[in-house]
């Protein structure tokens, strides 16, 4: 076959840019993990409604990308154990959990996942149990009556209420009318509220907030009793994140100061008068407690 001048000359062409785009495209093989180092991965266990999460977190993300000099990507997930899981396959970078999910990401990471920081509210946690039947006064007063935990993974809505339940004798699964798992905090004060269970446990956090913004009415629903305190809510990395990062969010997160107006918004938005330093030895008696409640093998 014999080429004309312009037909060589677009052959050429057409060489050059196939060359152009292999190098291109070796090149972009390279690029993830690069770019992966200048996005922070951020997400949180599902406790309440997805969008009052990203309304939390969008001012401390901000923060963070100060602190950091990294674009923070928030991305809420369906449930507890999405978060878990992401953390251990390294799709995530930061997740804020509960006690329990803290303990099920350090064992699903073989113990290579590092809580960093809690609020300071976070070292003496507990949970409140709230109905809006005046015939229910105290735990005992709940056999054969209908109740509402949160989501089965969640630390302060399941796992440590059923603990304190068991410790006073009751099983919910024997003893309770039926048993329901709202999936969150909020919505297990709606439950109540509605009627759809007499009674029900969400977080001492979560309930003071929805008494605050007033969408609770506090002259129906009320509390009955409350959990002894517990260690709960954390900031955890993954292992394998550069441990300069690491101690950049620390730090980040240890100098948020009530005392700049700014910082003070970001830390009532997490419901904390500051953060403090955590260890994963705070959780081990969540750990004993889920293994007592046959959660964990």
């Amino acid at each position: 076959m014999t080429f004309t001048p312009a037909r060589r000359s677009a052959l050429k062409q057409a060489l050059l840019c196939c060359a152009a785009l292999t190098t291109l495209a070796s090149t972009l093989t390279c690029l993830p993990a690069a770019a992966a180092d200048k996005v922070l991965r951020v997400s949180a266990i599902p406790d309440e409604a997805p969008t009052e999460l990203q309304r939390k977190f969008a001012p401390l993300g901000e923060y963070l990308a100060a602190k950091t000099g990294m674009k923070v990507v928030f991305t809420p997930v369906s449930d507890y154990a999405a978060v878990v899981e992401s953390l251990a396959t390294g799709k995530l970078d930061l997740a804020w959990l509960g006690g329990f999910t803290y303990v099920q990401a350090k064992i699903r990471t073989h113990g290579t996942a590092i809580p960093i920081v809690q609020r300071e509210e976070d070292a003496r946690f507990t949970s409140k149990f709230i109905t809006a039947n005046p015939d229910i006064k105290t735990l005992a007063d709940l056999k054969g009556k209908s109740f509402a935990f949160g989501a089965p993974s969640s630390t302060s809505g399941s796992l440590m209420p059923r603990f304190y339940l068991q410790q006073a004798g009751l099983n919910p699964e024997n003893d309770f009318k039926n048993v329901a798992f709202s999936g969150a905090h909020d919505a297990t004060a709606a439950f109540v509220a509605s009627g759809k269970v007499e009674a029900g446990v969400l977080n001492t956090s979560v309930w003071d907030k929805l008494v605050e913004q007033k969408k609770v009415d506090t002259s129906k629903v009320h509390v009955f009793a409350t959990t002894p305190p517990y260690f709960d809510y954390n900031w955890t990395v993954r292992g394998d994140l550069n441990p300069a990062l690491i101690q950049k969010l620390k730090d980040a997160f240890l100098q948020l100061d009530p005392a700049n107006p700014q910082q003070k918004d970001i830390l009532a938005l997490q419901r904390a008068s500051r953060f403090i330093p955590t260890r994963a030895e705070n959780y081990d008696g969540i750990e004993k407690a889920a293994r007592s409640a046959g959660l964990l093998k």
